[in-house]
C-alpha cells in the first residue's frame, strides 16, 4: 500500500453523529477504498463502505466510549467495528492481529471531501445502481494479504 500526502500535515478529524465519539490523527493514510462486500452494504445502508486506513496509532488521539462488535472476513481477518452507543454512527474499525491499523469511515470525518478513494474491492458484490468511478483500481474479492 502507498502513502497518501496528509495535505501539509493536517490531521485527519472527525467522529460520530452526535460527537460523543471523537477522533484525531495527525499521519498520512496507507489506503483509501470502496467495499462492496454485503457486511459492508448492510452496516453503510447502501452499496459500499469507504474507508480511510492508517498503518499507526502513534498520532492517534481517541475520545468517548465506542461500542465494538467483532466479524471475520472472507481471509480470516478479525475486525472490530467501532459504532457510537448514542447515535449508532459507525466510527472506526480495529485489527486485533494488527493493533497498530487503525480504520476510519470516510463519512466520519469533519471534511468529507479529503477521501480520495484508490480502489475498489467486492466488486464481485456490487450493485449497477451504486455508480462507484470506473477508473479506480478494482478487485473481485480482496486483494491477497488484506484480510
Amino acid at each position: 500500500m502507498q502513502q497518501q500526502d496528509n495535505e501539509e500535515g493536517t490531521p485527519f478529524k472527525g467522529g460520530c453523529a452526535c460527537g460523543a465519539i471523537r477522533f484525531e490523527i495527525a499521519d498520512a493514510p496507507i489506503a483509501m477504498n470502496d467495499c462492496q462486500c454485503r457486511d459492508c452494504q448492510r452496516r453503510s445502508g447502501t452499496g459500499h463502505g469507504s474507508y480511510i486506513s492508517f498503518g499507526s496509532r502513534a498520532k492517534l488521539t481517541l475520545t468517548g466510549e465506542a461500542k465494538e462488535w467483532s466479524v471475520t472476513g472472507s481471509g480470516g481477518l478479525v475486525k472490530q467495528h467501532a459504532f457510537c452507543p448514542a447515535c449508532g454512527s459507525p466510527v472506526y474499525l480495529s485489527f486485533p492481529a494488527m493493533p497498530d491499523v487503525f480504520v476510519v469511515h470516510a463519512g466520519s470525518l469533519d471534511d468529507p471531501s479529503r477521501y480520495q478513494p484508490q480502489h475498489v474491492t467486492y466488486t464481485i458484490r456490487g450493485h449497477a445502481w451504486d455508480a462507484i468511478d470506473p477508473a479506480l483500481m478494482r478487485y473481485e474479492r480482496m486483494p491477497p494479504g488484506q484480510g
